[in-house]
């Protein structure tokens, strides 16, 4: 594979074959699951947008041409986005990834910690070496966003702690998300508290262009207006709707071993050009 990295300003993802309008050229790949596929912004009819969508826009905005690919699909467990989408990554050539995947791991039975992340790692070892830039994020505090959610919190900041850690082995950049106060504000997240809405998956794209090095992103974490509470009532409702409407689904696919990915293909497997904001 070629290395693209050569051009390239350390802190700044336009730099050097990303600068203005003298035919520079940026070629960016997303591998990942639900959230990088956009799930939560847009919808079957209208096509998912997401934040790597965003965050391609964001790379175009300063008149770099960038062509993207998005090989994500929802429910995909971290070993399965190594399996199914490293090799075609690799394939494409990229100059910029970006590897987004464990939280569906994370939330099943019979969750390893360090299978899942020995496959981020690995991801992060063989794009680096092949001379790509990399950058992941860390996950914010899902108690926050949905309480039943209580339990898995050591194992999530376990899981940030891993990808920091492997992150900084192989010079990967990482968006922080966890500890951001509006990371976990109702306003970011669908009614199933698993996928962000548009205004959540915009703030992902903000981050992940912040810790890029790309200007103008930087207010990305500034907290939404304040906005009243649901009282005591209303929120005991509030769970009693999500456990049978999003949580009692989502078991019961599991125990019928099927995932909301099964027989889809990504939406955007070779790199298509797009147009900046």
């Amino acid at each position: 594979m070629t290395n693209h990295m050569g051009g390239y300003s350390s802190g700044t993802a336009g730099a050097g074959r990303g600068q203005g309008s003298d035919g520079a050229h940026l070629r960016y790949v997303a591998l990942g699951d639900s959230q990088t596929e956009g799930v939560g912004d847009g919808d079957e009819a209208t096509g998912l947008r997401g934040w790597a969508d965003r965050l391609a826009e964001y790379l175009a905005a300063n008149g770099t041409r960038v062509e993207y690919a998005n090989l994500a699909v929802r429910g995909r467990l971290a070993g399965q986005v190594r399996e199914e989408q490293l090799a075609p990554a690799l394939a494409l050539d990229p100059d910029l990834a970006t590897v987004v995947a464990g939280v569906n791991d994370l939330i099943r039975p019979g969750y390893d910690p360090d299978r899942v992340a020995g496959d981020l790692e690995a991801m992060f070892a063989a794009l680096t070496g092949a001379g790509v830039r990399v950058a992941t994020m860390t996950f914010p505090d899902a108690s926050r966003i949905a309480p039943l959610a209580r339990p898995l919190v050591p194992r999530l900041l376990d899981l940030n702690a891993r990808i920091r850690a492997a992150a900084a082995r192989h010079g990967v950049v990482v968006a922080e998300t966890h500890g951001h106060a509006v990371a976990t504000d109702p306003r970011l997240w669908c009614a199933d508290r698993l996928h962000c809405s548009p205004l959540g998956h915009t703030r992902i794209a903000g981050a992940m262009a912040c810790a890029l090095g790309v200007p103008g992103h930087e207010a990305w974490a500034e907290p939404l207006p304040p906005m009243p509470g649901p009282g005591l009532l209303l929120a005991v409702a509030d769970e009693v709707r999500w456990l049978g409407s999003f949580l009692g689904p989502w078991a019961l696919r599991r125990l019928r071993g099927r995932s909301t990915g099964d027989g889809r293909a990504p939406k955007r497997p070779e790199f298509l050009p797009v147009r900046p904001l």
